[in-house]
């Protein structure tokens, strides 16, 4: 009999970053991620490199894509260079016309996907079965699977189409989790409310974290001192 040795398999959640305004969300959550020990495979769309450049400044090249990674997740909120460090050694980057990449397949092994933000486009393409583009065949796939998909939905308001192919992607089986910030845990700057988002998204994917206060039953609570986190 054929004996196989053991080892340990690389399997990284899929970040997909459509073109809805949401990027710091997406840098959030990634470096989440990464400070939880996860490895990340990170497809960005055409739209969302438009997204990222007007409100970030920074244009994601495929030749230059870890540099530009680097600059993008070193950014705050605010637009402040530098207010973050990130050890990018363990992200892979798949272009998203490359249909063959790795997670276009159900073979390739992965923890589940993060859609970060998820533009109603990005919603109906999914909810649809599309796969005009690596984000949605990622999507297709990993629903196919039966793994995690998470889909941060940032627009609003919501018409009635978006909402029926929402509640088509939460029979699926993804969870559908609007990009809406809470005040509970105390957000004294605009960092504060985009870590609540990326915090909830690594919540629904089971991933430890410490990017905002939880609620522990105490009225006031978001008067007191923050956490370091």
């Amino acid at each position: 009999m054929e004996r196989y040795e053991h080892t340990t398999q690389r399997r990284p959640w899929v970040v997909g970053v459509s073109g809805a305004s949401g990027t710091p969300y997406a840098a959030a959550v990634v470096r989440g991620l990464l400070a939880a020990g996860e490895a990340v495979d990170l497809v960005v769309s055409r739209a969302s490199r438009l997204t990222l450049l007007d409100e970030t400044g920074i244009a994601f090249r495929d030749a230059h894509w870890r540099d530009d990674l680097r600059a993008w997740l070193a950014l705050g909120a605010d637009g402040k260079p530098a207010t973050f460090d990130a050890d990018v050694s363990d992200v892979r980057y798949w272009a998203a016309g490359d249909l063959a990449a790795g997670p276009s397949s159900g073979s390739y092994p992965v923890k589940g996907m993060l859609i970060v933000p998820a533009s109603t486009a990005c919603v109906a393409g999914v909810a649809m079965g599309l796969s005009k583009d690596l984000l949605q065949r990622v999507a297709s796939v990993t629903l196919k699977e039966r793994r995690p998909l998470i889909v941060a939905v940032r627009e609003t308001p919501l018409s009635g189409q978006t909402l029926k192919q929402l509640v088509a992607l939460d029979e699926a089986g993804a969870v559908v989790l609007p990009a809406s910030p809470a005040f509970y845990a105390g957000a004294t700057h605009i960092q504060d409310l985009v870590d609540f988002v990326a915090g909830r998204v690594l919540d629904a994917a089971g991933v430890p974290h410490r990017l905002y206060r939880r609620w522990e039953g105490e009225l006031g609570g978001a008067s007191g001192p923050r956490r370091a986190g």
